[in-house]
């Protein structure tokens, strides 16, 4: 499912289940969910092997995959890359930082954001009556979700460019339905990838298996 969202110099691999046993992981990784509900454990150790999958076709040996500064994964010199996992699907996605200048993937199952203000939370106004406006055409999806998800992919591309939080309220996101594409405009600066500022990110979605993937690939510019 990712690989279609994702040009074709990007690495992918997911899985739609844990193994039993799970995937191995490296001692520094293991200390980090040995105190972690079996569920946990589980989507952690696949994940892993996702992108260790995606790394060796890139042409890196197995290796740690360690959180870093707000939890992100740290990936080896000269990679970018991200990781998702959510019931019922793991993935990840890298492609060498010569190509490609950041990648951000997320995936939600699809149903309805939880209440007590979640959606006020995520949604802007103007996302609030856009998505309002797209389930009444399609019920099936559901919109806020993956304007959530959209947001989630936006935050992992913007991140290793900036080192900085980017509040749900910041970015704002039209979906094309059609094209199975997205718009995220940036409301605050946004970062300069090749010496040219981002003013927003481009990603594509899809819908399939009680399932909401997005993603974002930002070439390099130069």
């Amino acid at each position: 499912m990712i690989a279609e969202l994702l040009p074709p110099l990007v690495e992918t691999a997911e899985a739609f289940r844990d193994t039993a046993p799970l995937p191995r992981l490296f001692p520094q990784e293991a200390a980090l969910v040995e105190r972690a509900v079996a569920e946990r454990r589980g989507e952690f150790a696949t994940v892993r092997a996702c992108a260790r999958q995606a790394l060796a076709r890139l042409g890196h040996a197995p290796a740690p995959i360690l959180p870093g500064e707000r939890g992100a994964p740290r990936w080896p010199d000269g990679v970018v890359g991200s990781m998702t996992h959510c019931r019922g699907y793991r993935a990840a996605a890298l492609a060498r930082a010569a190509d490609l200048a950041t990648l951000g993937v997320d995936a939600e199952p699809n149903g309805p954001l939880p209440g007590d203000g979640v959606a006020e939370s995520v949604l802007r106004p103007a996302e609030r009556a856009h998505v309002a406006q797209l389930a009444a055409d399609r019920p099936d999806i559901h919109w806020d979700r993956l304007v959530f998800s959209a947001k989630e992919s936006v935050y992992k591309a913007w991140f290793p460019l900036t080192r900085r939080w980017l509040d749900f309220e910041e970015a704002e996101v039209r979906i094309d339905p059609a094209a199975g594409t997205f718009r995220a405009r940036l409301l605050v600066p946004g970062p300069e990838v090749d010496g040219i500022r981002l003013s927003g990110f481009d990603g594509r979605w899809l819908a399939r298996a009680g399932l909401l993937v997005t993603a974002i690939a930002v070439p390099r510019l130069l």
